[in-house]
């Protein structure tokens, strides 16, 4: 069975831990393990997540069996139009469906938005090709600095609710 439960603060370890793991898996062959640590550190901290959240990002703990599967984040400033930054599912529980499902709740049951917008990294083909799947277009290419001579090079992809 699938949960998204809102995290709160307490949960924001539990994120932080996720991250570690997830991006350790999937991130370090497509950006390195520096450029990882460095975003890790940046992004994925107790400290970061709980200012993220402070400035509008709603968190989700996936829950699939009763046991953490990852995490999203959310924002909005209407409802209608999402920003979906954080979408990130366990190596184990990918290809399963889990995915799909998590996005359809999100999508039909959480929010039933107009639009999603997310940033994927260029290189990760994988996602990117999850996003098509689930429908996403690519909207444009962007190049964000992060700082210390990082840089996320990314597409900026786009769903627009048809149902």
């Amino acid at each position: 069975m699938l949960v998204l439960k809102p995290a709160t603060e307490k949960d924001f370890t539990t994120i932080e831990k996720l991250a570690r793991s997830i991006w350790n898996k999937h991130y370090i062959p497509i950006v390195g393990e520096t450029q990882v640590n460095y975003m890790l550190d940046k992004i994925y901290t107790h400290q970061a997540i709980q200012k993220q959240y402070e400035e509008g990002q709603n968190f989700y703990l996936i829950e699939s069996n009763e046991k953490e599967a990852g995490f999203v984040s959310i924002s909005t400033t209407d409802n209608k139009n999402l920003m979906l930054h954080k979408f990130y599912i366990l190596q184990e529980k990918q290809n399963t469906g889990l995915g799909t499902l998590v996005f359809n709740k999100i999508a039909e049951e959480l929010y039933a938005p107009q639009t999603i917008r997310l940033t994927v990294n260029r290189q990760n083909y994988k996602s990117i090709n999850f996003y098509f799947k689930l429908g996403f277009k690519i909207e444009k290419v962007a190049d964000f600095d992060i700082g210390n001579n990082y840089f996320m090079n990314d597409f900026v992809m786009l769903w627009q609710n048809k149902r």
